[in-house]
């Protein structure tokens, strides 16, 4: 049973699209584009990459009106050829199934853990360090790469500010905190929610992802230990701590509660099933889906309503990273419409060869493929994108997904969510800490000094998965 009804969405549609908004719009066929449509989608992917680092200044300013741009160049053209009604219900199909829900979980992670504040100074041993590590990777799949990346970084810049040799314990913090970490819920890195929203199970992810996570996780705190160590011992007598000594605290704890309430609230959107729908303009909306949304709304207002103003800017919290990630996925939604719909037509589509490239000659998936291809792909462009792409490439059934091919979604999920660290642009979090470390006085990797770390360390660990998983 559907529940009919009209809603204004013009704030998500050009009004010319609106008014041509049939009840049932026709579905994009990939087997009629070529593959002039992905170059949008590459433009807005390069862009992301390469501004920031070319003309820091300009994409500062200006990265909202660069997304729209290749947004535009996608839409008017499409709009043109293909009717605006097929060109609207793609638009509103993305963005209410995928684009909005995933800025509201990532608001409501990113304004809730910004309300949490570690006080307090620590002192920057090896044990404390590696503890500190070990402690924001399993915090990171509760609470957001991003939520967990922000608590933590500036305890632990803190309580290293006395030591000559601190890189390594950012360079550490990103990798294993602001991705791998993220690895077991959809909670924890946004491309396994893109995969939740999808119809990904919940706790698929963690069952799935547990042991890779768990073994690249001990491998990488093990080499942290030792490099410390040898660090630690190699500078001797360490300086007195520039900061002064203080009990340690944690300010805006209701915030953990509300944490649990957004736990609750995806948990509840993935186990109620209700026969009902909403449907807005021929795209069904479920309801448990609207309640999800309307609840993490909620919780971030309480957050904000609860949390004393001064605790939040002691904790530099700022909007612009979510206002930064609303607007450039506005564009990366956008764009990825028609590169989704060529991977979905299979080998009828433009993009035949790659699908090639990912499956043996018997035409079954070449899991070893996926996870590199999706991991090189993560590693410098969005983890995100690069996850949608892949898992339709596989299909895009999440059922199929989970069952007799679920070493394929295993690999796919692993690839986004490991190889965001390779570099500061595969995922999000990574460039904020260096910009914080770096207000902290801290001379961080270029980026191809940040390759330099990564590569080495993450290389052997990314066979031996591939090895035990994959081959």
């Amino acid at each position: 049973m559907s529940i009919s009804t009209t809603m204004r969405v013009g704030a998500l549609l050009p009004v010319p699209l609106l008014l041509a908004l049939p009840a049932q719009a026709a579905s994009v066929d990939g087997s009629q584009l070529g593959l002039v449509w992905g170059l949008p989608f590459a433009g807005i992917l390069f862009s992301i990459a390469l501004f920031p680092l070319l003309a820091p200044a300009f994409w500062h300013h200006h990265y909202g009106k660069i997304a729209a741009f290749w947004a535009l160049s996608f839409l008017l053209p499409f709009t043109l050829l293909h009717g605006a009604g097929t060109a609207a219900h793609a638009v509103l199909e993305v963005a209410l199934h995928e684009y909005i829900p995933f800025v509201i979980l990532l608001l409501a992670l990113f304004t809730i853990a910004g309300g949490v504040r570690i006080t307090g100074n620590l002192h920057g041993s090896p044990g404390l360090n590696t503890a500190l590590l070990a402690a924001g990777t399993i915090l990171a799949s509760w609470m957001g790469t991003t939520g967990a990346a922000m608590l933590l970084i500036r305890p632990l810049l803190r309580a290293n500010d006395d030591r000559k040799h601190n890189v390594h314990v950012v360079v550490f913090f990103i990798i294993l905190v602001a991705n791998v970490g993220g690895a077991l819920t959809p909670l924890g890195d946004p491309p396994l929610f893109l995969g939740f929203l999808l119809g990904v199970r919940f706790f698929w992810t963690a069952e799935a992802m547990l042991l890779p996570m768990l073994l690249l996780s001990l491998i990488l705190l093990a080499l942290f230990y030792a490099l410390d160590v040898y660090l630690y011992k190699k500078e001797g007598t360490v300086k007195p701590d520039r900061t002064p000594d203080s009990p340690i605290g944690i300010e805006g704890g209701v915030n953990v509660l509300l944490l649990g309430g957004v736990v609750a609230m995806v948990l509840m959107s993935g186990t109620w099933k209700p026969e009902q729908s909403l449907s807005v303009f021929g795209v069904s909306v479920a309801l448990p889906n609207l309640a999800r949304d309307l609840g993490l709304l909620a919780l971030a207002g309480l957050s904000l309503k609860l949390t004393r103003a001064e605790s939040r800017q002691a904790n530099g919290f700022d909007w612009e990273p979510i206002r930064e990630v609303a607007k450039l996925f506005a564009g990366i939604f956008l764009t990825i419409v028609p590169v989704i719909a060529i991977l979905r037509a299979g080998e009828a589509g433009a993009l035949k060869a790659v699908i090639q490239l990912a499956s043996n000659p018997d035409g079954t998936p070449n899991n070893a493929m996926y996870f590199w291809l999706t991991g090189i792909l993560s590693a410098f462009l969005d983890n995100a994108p690069t996850y949608l792409v892949f898992f339709n490439m596989a299909g895009g059934d999440a059922q199929a997904l989970m069952g007799p091919m679920a070493n394929t979604l295993l690999a796919i999920s692993a690839g986004a969510v490991f190889f965001g660290a390779v570099s500061y642009i595969g995922n999000a979090p990574n460039f904020m800490v260096k910009a914080i470390a770096e207000q902290a006085g801290i001379r961080m990797p270029s980026f191809f000094g940040y390759l330099a770390w990564s590569v080495p360390l993450l290389l052997l660990p990314f066979l031996l998965i591939t090895w035990l998983w994959f081959l």
